[in-house]
């Protein structure tokens, strides 16, 4: 018994061993992706089209977000006026509470005055361009009557959106320490979390979603109705300190537990990325690890055709088709296939033709009729490793796809025609097992 122990002992020593040297050499692999050297815990970079990851460090590390987390709150604004729940013009008369947290020392807000009216888009303004917390306390209370029930919202849309890793305790992305002992979800001290991977898919909703966000995102400086101007905190707009060509959006955040960080996005020449940096140990640091991001991404890739219209699979040019005048249908490509790529990696990549087993019999065949241009598969781009390509979603993946359909129609057979089809069939057969028997006699 005793020699039992000390070999199950041993056992265990070993597997920890083990388990602690596999966990080191993986986080050296890591480390050793991280081909920008960027002084960030966490990055993403994607292509804003298709959302295809082109670059990420730690992308799934849950980290804080600060004011980041008001892409969530400005989405769920979007989705309300889009649905005529509220509307722009809509009076918002500020409490107590809001007017008390605007006028919080060491907070980015507009003063907003208790008991006069502001309309939402006056609040979103405030929000989007100057992250105003207050705004984004008193939009949360118009779309959901209370920050509670927003951040119930927030939740919810997040994983309707499938984001993954992520946690909403409030509308504004502060410390819950800093909400006046008004905190709406979670512990006392708690803040909103996500990975730059979820921060990245985000931010690729609220784009395609609702690129108007961009109209306002976009403004470097606020005008107030107090008279006075709030500087928007991207300052890699045009005419601020880190002015980047092409940058449009996104939004800033920075708080001590979440550091400094910046989701950007940034159009040239009708390409357009978003970029997530996250925890960096500084204001002017976030914008220059950004800098770094978008320059990788503008000067190291361009969409390309991978496949033109018309491309027919080597070795699978036809399908077989049953109860067809013809026995076969030719197959293409239905449009060409365009997709962000690294330069001069064209040839790294190959396809794989998938045929839509729904279309087909027991025998692999299409059953006649078959019109041109029905959908028979579709291809789908692969790295020659056999590698997949990363995709923040599911419907982005699609985009590594084009249809394949059929080139031209096959009339079904007459009655007659298949009638002697099944007569030469049945005597073929006959006589394929009349000829195995006279074999098996000699």
């Amino acid at each position: 018994m005793n020699r039992f122990k000390n070999v199950t002992m041993l056992i265990s020593i070993f597997v920890i061993s083990f388990t602690a040297i596999f966990s080191g050499m993986t986080f050296k692999a890591e480390a050793a992706e991280d081909t920008l050297g960027l002084d960030a815990e966490a990055s993403v970079l994607v292509d804003a089209e298709t959302g295809r990851v082109l670059y990420e460090k730690n992308p799934d590390v849950v980290l804080g977000v600060a004011s980041m987390a008001k892409m969530m709150t400005e989405y769920l604004v979007l989705e309300a006026v889009h649905n005529g729940k509220i509307s722009w013009e809509q009076p918002v008369k500020i409490n107590e509470y809001v007017h008390k947290l605007s006028a919080a020392p060491g907070l980015s807000n507009v003063g907003l005055t208790q008991g006069e009216d502001y309309t939402v888009k006056e609040l979103y303004e405030a929000m989007a361009i100057h992250s105003g917390n207050a705004a984004a306390v008193a939009l949360a209370e118009v779309v959901a009557g209370s920050e509670k029930n927003f951040v119930e919202e927030m939740n919810k849309k997040a994983e309707e959106l499938n984001l993954g890793e992520y946690k909403f305790v409030n509308s504004t992305g502060l410390n819950n320490s800093s909400l006046l002992g008004n905190h709406p979800a979670g512990a006392p001290d708690e803040e909103n979390v996500m990975s730059a991977r979820a921060t990245a898919k985000l931010a690729f909703h609220l784009l395609n979603d609702y690129p108007e966000v961009l109209e306002t995102a976009k403004i470097p400086r606020l005008k107030f109705r107090d008279g006075r101007e709030y500087p928007n905190f991207n300052w890699m707009l045009p005419t601020l300190v880190h002015h980047y060509e092409g940058v449009d959006g996104l939004k800033t955040g920075s708080t001590d537990f979440a550091g400094y960080s910046f989701t950007a996005t940034a159009i040239r020449d009708g390409q357009r990325f978003i970029s997530v940096v996250m925890k960096t140990n500084s204001a002017n640091e976030r914008f220059n690890e950004t800098e770094k991001v978008l320059n990788y991404a503008f000067s190291s890739f361009s969409e390309e055709e991978i496949l033109p219209a018309g491309y027919q699979a080597e070795g699978k040019k036809t399908i077989a088709v049953n109860k067809g005048k013809e026995d076969t249908v030719k197959i293409e490509s239905k449009d060409p296939l365009t997709m962000v790529i690294k330069n001069g990696e064209k040839e790294n990549y190959t396809t794989e033709l998938v045929i839509d087993e729904d279309k087909l019999d027991k025998n692999g065949e299409l059953t006649a009729p078959v019109n041109e241009g029905d959908v028979v598969g579709y291809l789908t781009v692969k790295t020659k490793e056999g590698e997949s390509l990363s995709f923040l979603t599911e419907q982005g993946e699609k985009a590594a796809q084009v249809d394949v359909i059929a080139s031209e129609s096959v009339e079904k057979a007459n009655g007659f025609v298949l009638m002697m089809r099944g007569i030469g069939g049945f005597f073929g057969d006959i006589w394929g097992s009349a000829s195995s028997a006279i074999k098996e006699l000699f």
